[in-house]
């Protein structure tokens, strides 16, 4: 590659380097059938937001207002919900990056058309699925075909924040668990602002944001490119800083271990006891997983509290309830065995070490479930969750969500550096992973919506904890499965295991 190269081309050639990427991870070829199952899944909500926003369309027509003056006031509300939805799925641009620091490219230049491709990522327009039929259902009629084009093109200028404004936090998150605070203040801050007082400008604002962006008033537009591009600036200053200090290796010294546990109680299960230390030695003491594990924690308790006072009802409070049990398993469960990469040679030479390992995962992640269970006792407390329902998830996540994640074990063959954060490489999220962690999240919600509609919100709970306790009692079987399976595949895994070592 020539020493000036123009920006253009170098854009062309990091989006082909990242579809190439792609095509060549081990996983890609893994089941390729999962990766159409998982085009059907996002269709599938695409139709659903379709319905959605058209039913408002209709539903709201005959009120005091428009029924895009009601969406438009509750526009914070969808981007709280596309802030959350980034969590899992969303991936910053500067794992890329360590590819091409030696090259002939500026660091800086490097990072700008990282961040053009985010921001041209189709997650961007996702949630135009609800806005378009909105619009055409209840702007068209006032401000013809000019009016809809104004006004998706303006929401999704707002959503582009949204996205930016993500990946800075997500970049934040790894310096300090601190930082999880400030998304819950910012949106916290707004929604309260909202409904005190009980007229509220800002609620007006928000209206009149949607009749300007209709209208296609030119300084609005120009105000949220404005915005953009200072997030733009921002993200691009802070990646280049803390991507300087990992890629150089720059320690904090400041930072000593005061103390070492050796978790002696532990010693009573033997080699199961054995894996179970190890487990915990690599949440506690590796810097990567323990400020994940640290962050995972604020953010369930931060939901809690604000479903105490009554910030969240009806369907978002039970959506953020099953969220705070089931995101530890999506951040510690859907890398099975990934963490294990680095060492898989010296578990394959020891007899029946992955079947032992495996069933101390699984022990010590259920045990962890009492993490979400406390955290929740506020809102248990004051009323505003039940204590049946958050000992159904519990006993449900234990049961039949961790069993689809082990599930994991027998695909993932990608090994994970114990010491990257921003810069590693991770799935392509194009395999069996994105499936069955998707479904993990998405298939209890549904299942207990379909469940309280038919049967009632008491008989809905008593089922899940049935089904869970069911895959709970059964666990050494599915667990002996997935051994089995896993040790067919053994040759091909540690082979792969092998080439994703960085």
């Amino acid at each position: 590659m020539n020493c000036i190269v123009k920006p253009l081309v170098l854009f062309q050639e990091l989006r082909r380097h990242g579809k190439l990427s792609m095509r060549r991870h081990p996983m890609y070829d893994k089941s390729r059938w999962t990766k159409y199952l998982m085009y059907i899944s996002a269709v599938f909500w695409a139709c659903y937001l379709i319905f959605f926003g058209t039913m408002f369309a209709f539903v709201l027509q005959g009120e005091a207002r428009e029924p895009y003056h009601y969406i438009n006031s509750m526009l914070i509300f969808f981007l709280m919900i596309d802030f959350v939805i980034r969590l899992p799925f969303q991936k910053p641009p500067t794992q890329e990056v360590k590819s091409y620091l030696l090259l002939p490219i500026k660091r800086q230049r490097l990072i700008d058309f990282l961040l053009i491709r985010s921001g041209l990522s189709s997650f961007n327009l996702f949630w135009l699925a609800l806005f378009v039929p909105l619009a055409i259902f209840s702007v068209v009629r006032f401000y013809g075909f000019m009016g809809l084009i104004t006004y998706n093109l303006g929401i999704w200028l707002i959503f582009l924040i949204n996205n930016y404004w993500y990946l800075l936090f997500n970049t934040l998150k790894n310096e300090s668990p601190w930082w999880w605070f400030l998304p819950l203040v910012l949106y916290g801050g707004i929604i309260c602002a909202l409904f005190i007082p009980d007229d509220s400008p800002l609620l007006y604002f928000f209206m009149d944001l949607g009749d300007w962006l209709i209208t296609g008033q030119w300084w609005a537009f120009v105000a949220l490119v404005v915005v953009i591009a200072l997030m733009w600036l921002l993200c691009r200053a802070i990646m280049v800083r803390v991507i300087y200090r990992e890629v150089n290796k720059v320690e904090d010294t400041m930072v000593q271990v005061k103390h070492l546990s050796n978790y002696k109680f532990l010693d009573r299960y033997g080699i199961m006891g054995e894996y179970m230390r190890l487990e915990l030695k690599l949440l506690l003491r590796n810097k990567v997983c323990r400020k994940s594990l640290y962050s995972i924690s604020a953010l369930v308790l931060a939901f809690s509290v604000a479903i105490c006072f009554g910030i969240y009802e009806g369907g978002m409070r039970d959506f953020l309830v099953i969220y705070n049990y089931v995101i530890f398993g999506i951040l510690f469960l859907s890398p099975i065995m990934n963490y294990e990469g680095n060492y898989i040679d010296g578990l394959l030479s020891c007899k029946e070490s992955i079947y032992d390992l495996l069933r101390g995962k699984y022990l010590l992640y259920s045990v962890a479930l009492i993490i979400p269970f406390v955290l929740m006792i506020p809102a248990v407390a004051m009323g505003a969750v039940s204590l049946l329902s958050s000992v159904a998830w519990s006993i449900f996540t234990a049961g039949a969500v961790y069993c689809c994640f082990f599930q994991l074990a027998v695909y993932n063959c990608t090994t994970v550096n114990l010491t990257d954060q921003l810069t590693q490489q991770r799935n392509p999220g194009t395999g069996i992973q994105n499936l069955i962690t998707g479904a993990g999240f998405a298939v209890p919600l549904l299942l207990f919506f379909l469940l309280k509609f038919l049967l009632g919100e008491t008989i809905a709970y008593c089922i899940l904890i049935a089904i869970g306790m069911g895959f709970i009692a059964t666990s050494k079987l599915w667990i002996s499965s997935v051994y089995r399976r896993f040790m067919k595949r053994r040759y091909k895994n540690l082979e792969r295991f092998h080439d994703s070592r960085s």
